[in-house]
Formats: C-alpha cells, structure tokens, sequence
C-alpha cells in the first residue's frame, strides 16, 4: 500500500503553528522563537516530513521570484500594472508569481501565506489596503518587503503608490470649464469607492473654485456597465435639460454614455461650447490605458498611470532588496488628459 506523503500542513498541524511558521524555521527567515522552532523541528522528525528540494532552493533567501496579490486582475488598472510592473521586473531576471486575493479580498492572508511558503523575496499588494494593516505587521515581522501598488489606497509601513485621482477630476473638470460648459454632471461608481470619493471630491471643489453651481442631484452611481450608464444618462438628459457635459467615471460608464448621448440625438461636441445649439454635449472619462482612446473621438480621457505605477513599485522592490533600511515612502503619480480632436 501506498504511504501518504507528509506535507507542510502536516507538519504545521502536528507543532500547533501556521504554515508560514514552518516555512520560515525551514529557510531560517524571521523572528522565530527558539522553543517554536524546536516544536517544528521534533514534528519534522516524527513524520518523517522530506522538504521539497526545489522549493528549499526557493526559500534560500534570494529566489528571484517577486509575490504579487490582486484582488481580480480582469479589473483594467490591475492588468495594467501587472503589466508594468512584470516588465520591470523580468528586464532585471525576476520572475512575477501571481495570486488573486478575490473581489473583496477575502483570501488575502491565505494569498500572502503562500506567497511566504513558496519563498519569495518580497510582496507587491495591488488593491485595497484597507484591510492589510495584519499583513503588513507579519512582513515587518518577517523581514520581506511589502509594497502597495494601489488604485487609491496606501499602507502605512510600507512603501504605496497610487496615482492622484483628485488632480485628475480637477483636470476633467477644468477641461470642461474652458470650453464654456457651466453645468457638468458625474455619472458612474460606487460610493464605497475611495478612488471615487477623492474624484468627487477634486471635481466638486473645481467647481466651487470657478463659481459653478454644485448639486448632489448631478452625481449619479452606476454599477459600472455600459447598460447602466446608458439608462443613467438618459434619466440625467430628462430630469435636468440645462446639462451641457458629463464625466464618466471608466471607460465602459463613458462608452455607454457616450451611446446614449447620440440615440437622444444630443451632438458630442468638440471644442468650446456652441450656446445656441441646445443639443450638444460634451463628455469627459476615466481611463486606466493611454491606448483605449479612439481616433477622431470626441471623447476626452483623463488617462491613469497604472503602468507606469507597475514600473514604480518595481523599481522600488529593487532597492528594498538591496536597502531593506530605508524609509517607506508614499508616491502619488498625476495622470495624463488625452484630449478629443479640436478640445482646447
């Protein structure tokens, strides 16, 4: 009959401690206890546990391999950075291990244990960091370095970069105001977001700054699809006729805004605002690729550095690995405004 082969878990089982435990007393990282490490070593022995030779190899200390946890990398920002950050990090012979935390980063921890077991040299965390602040407390513990590549969020400890969604709002909007346009809605996100509250936030306070009127009735929610955003601008066109311009909150909440304008008959117009043609509006969105602009669009795009916030943290992880000493740091990155043919 077969013997059942003896695993880590096993042996994590066995000594009472987590896997991460037993992963550090193999590879000798960390502050373990003398007595913990005694614990894991008799449970060793006594099942017979055989390490992994390739995976030892791993955990020596400079595997060149870099964790990285996203939430869901379908989200566009995320893929993007991805991106960035990988080609960094491969044009200097590390490789990228991937895990996915889930939509609301439920499997944070067990993405980060695992991350440990495998051996890598540090942790990239893309998403939300609102919930990491015990991740970031075992990495500190743990002597791995944690960066934070995030869309709004920071963590404190650790080395973030996001990139400055107010500057963008104040951009669209500022955008819209040279062009003449007085009343500018904002349509899409939900408003748990962080990344849309600090949106809302530059694109209110651009307002007030130019004297334009400011009503909570002009920010409408959506869920992110072009159907939503289509139905969403339609009851906006209906209930509040005097609109010239909208901002989008994405690029799909654009595009279906963008498809409705044009079956209301509006005019997407391109440069500054014609006061006798009723018709035409403007609209201004959100992207997370410089490439998803169209050519000839109307359309203008307040473009975020998702890649180059990928490239950044890369960069970081390089010097962290080097400097393991040096002082966190919190790196906001401006966006870009790509704009439609013929905006000013």
């Amino acid at each position: 009959m077969t013997q059942q082969k003896i695993t880590i878990n096993d042996v994590a089982d066995a000594a009472g401690v987590s896997v991460t435990t037993v992963s550090l007393v193999l590879s000798g990282k960390g502050r373990i206890s003398s007595a913990t490490a005694d614990r894991v070593n008799q449970a060793i022995e006594q099942l017979g546990y055989v390490r992994n030779r390739s995976a030892s190899a791993l955990r020596g200390g400079n595997s060149g391999v870099i964790g990285l946890i996203v939430r869901d990398l379908s989200q566009r920002f995320y893929a993007e950075m991805t991106a960035g950050l990988s080609e960094a990090l491969e044009a200097q012979g590390k490789m990228v291990f991937l895990t996915q935390s889930g939509q609301q980063g439920q499997h944070l921890m067990r993405c980060f244990d695992s991350l440990v077991t495998q051996g890598v040299d540090g942790i990239v965390l893309g998403g939300d960091a609102g919930s990491a602040t015990a991740l970031a407390r075992r990495a500190s513990e743990l002597g791995l370095p944690l960066i934070c590549a995030s869309r709004a969020s920071y963590l404190e400890g650790a080395d973030s970069f996001r990139p400055d969604n107010a500057l963008g709002a104040r951009m669209a909007t500022e955008s819209l105001i040279r062009q003449g346009h007085q009343h500018i809605a904002w349509l899409g996100g939900s408003g748990a977001s962080l990344t849309r509250a600090e949106r809302i936030g530059g694109y209110c306070a651009t307002l007030m700054q130019h004297g334009l009127p400011f009503k909570p009735e002009w920010i409408i929610e959506s869920d992110g699809s072009q159907n939503a955003a289509a139905s969403a601008t339609m009851r906006l066109l209906q209930r509040y006729p005097r609109l010239t311009a909208i901002i989008a909150s994405d690029a799909t909440t654009a595009l279906g805004s963008y498809f409705a304008l044009l079956r209301s008959g509006r005019t997407l117009g391109k440069g500054a605002v014609d006061s006798d043609d009723a018709q035409q509006m403007a609209l201004v969105g959100f992207s997370d690729e410089l490439q998803m602009t169209l050519s000839d669009s109307p359309l203008t795009f307040i473009c975020s550095p998702a890649r180059e916030i990928g490239r950044a943290a890369a960069a970081r992880m390089l010097l962290r690995l080097k400097t393991p000493k040096a002082p966190s740091q919190h790196i906001i990155m401006p966006p870009q405004l790509i704009a439609s043919s013929g905006t000013p």
